[in-house]
């Protein structure tokens, strides 16, 4: 009689060779999803988080003249005192929108406020306050100054000719003074990805009804369309979907009719009720379906005609785990935006963690200052992929490498703070 069984591989385990590494799956992910085509054009206050689907060049010199950086007296360098102190003739006034229209001689200066117009004569402004005005039309000025100062050079913003944005960008907000600067009032973004998604399960009830023994409320669908209104994408909920192969099937299909991108949480083990990857497998094409990483191992990535699969496990801890390294970065792909850089910060840790070399773990965690200002991180306690209330008392991921055998209190492990979920 053997002393043990045979065993296969399971989420227990710290490797498990058919798994993708966390960077295998992203490589397989941004090679595997197309970038959308479809473009359609938007004014620029609608554009903001969009990404761009074109070349943006300015037709102008921003600012357009070269103009005063401070109210004050524009005058020529030449008639700055090496030593000593000159007074010159203050002839007129100019403004922002308002130019002074005669030629500034030498010995001469024109009162002139900020953002106007260099007057014709003049390459330099002296600040009000460092000049004397005893009457009568006299400026007096002191041996402290350079030619040039305080005058923005035309075109020192943006040229005329210059690339102001490149497609793939992300529109924010400072991008929006800069196409307004330019004169520019639209601008062509790619099309929001359609994103359709839905859970399986029978013991899934819906939150209006009382659950029976060995029911239980689908939360999943609620976490996930909070996390995809984070994101410039159109929502397709589509419920919750039994598991049955023929149910599966059909919400698969339709959904690819719809989606540039499908969603499952549940279903995609490999229990009996488990239908998700041999459905996929029988109407697309499967990529992967497991990855080195805790919590989230079960995790399907394929294919259904033109659209992208990703089957998420069931559990809602692993659900929001997968979904921000997983998912984000697919929609980023589709959406014709370039990979996420997400820094990790070093952080001392407050306690020992528990861990063995084989897999990435992502830990809940809470990241605080101490007295001493040197910032710190704990566990929000039990780390169960079901236990969803640690990522409601969490403010970031503890990220601990395949490679890692474990941290002892004061090590200082690496961080990701939940900005970007």
């Amino acid at each position: 009689m053997t002393a043990s069984i045979k065993t296969d591989p399971s989420c227990a385990d710290p490797w498990d060779a058919d798994s993708k590494t966390v960077a295998q799956a992203l490589d397989l992910i941004e090679t595997n999803t197309p970038r959308l085509q479809e473009s359609e054009q938007l004014p620029i206050r609608d554009s903001l988080g969009r990404i761009s689907s074109e070349v943006v060049i300015s037709t102008i010199n921003v600012p357009g003249h070269a103009n005063s950086a401070m109210d004050g007296f524009a005058v020529s360098g030449s008639s700055l005192p090496a030593h000593g102190i000159v007074e010159l003739s203050d002839i007129g006034t100019a403004y922002a929108g308002k130019p002074f229209n005669g030629v500034c001689g030498k010995n001469e200066c024109v009162r002139i406020m900020t953002g106007a117009v260099i007057p014709e004569g003049t390459d330099t402004v002296i600040m009000q306050e460092q000049a004397e005005q005893p009457g009568n039309q006299i400026v007096r000025i002191g041996s402290s100054h350079r030619a040039g100062e305080n005058v923005r050079a035309a075109g020192e913003d943006i040229k005329q000719g210059e690339e102001v944005l490149q497609p793939g960008s992300k529109i924010n907000t400072a991008d929006l003074g800069i196409l307004a600067s330019t004169g520019i009032g639209t601008i062509d973004v790619i099309r929001k990805p359609v994103v359709a998604f839905f859970s399986t399960g029978d013991e899934l009830v819906s939150i209006d009804k009382p659950l029976q023994k060995g029911e239980i409320h689908d939360s999943n669908r609620y976490t996930l369309h909070g996390m995809l209104s984070q994101l410039d994408v159109d929502i397709i909920d589509m419920g919750v979907i039994r598991d049955e192969p023929d149910a599966i099937r059909t919400g698969l299909l339709e959904a690819s009719r719809r989606a540039d991108l499908i969603i499952t949480t549940g279903g995609v083990s490999v229990g009996e009720a488990d239908y998700i990857k041999s459905v996929l497998e029988e109407i697309g094409q499967t990529e992967f379906w497991k990855i080195a990483i805790k919590p989230g191992r079960p995790l399907t990535f394929g294919s259904i005609g033109n659209s992208i699969f990703m089957g998420l496990p069931g559990n809602p801890v692993a659900v929001m785990v997968t979904f921000s390294l997983f998912v984000t970065h697919a929609i980023r792909k589709l959406a014709g935006a370039p990979p996420a850089v997400i820094p990790l910060l070093k952080v001392r840790s407050l306690q020992d963690l528990r861990k063995k070399p084989g897999r990435s773990e992502y830990l809940r965690g809470i990241a605080s200052k101490a007295e001493n200002n040197e910032w710190q991180v704990e566990k929000t306690g039990m780390q169960g992929s079901g236990i969803l209330s640690s990522m409601s008392r969490a403010n970031c991921f503890i990220v601990l490498p395949a490679e890692n055998n474990g941290v002892k209190k004061g090590d200082l492990v690496d961080i990701q703070l939940f900005e970007h979920i």
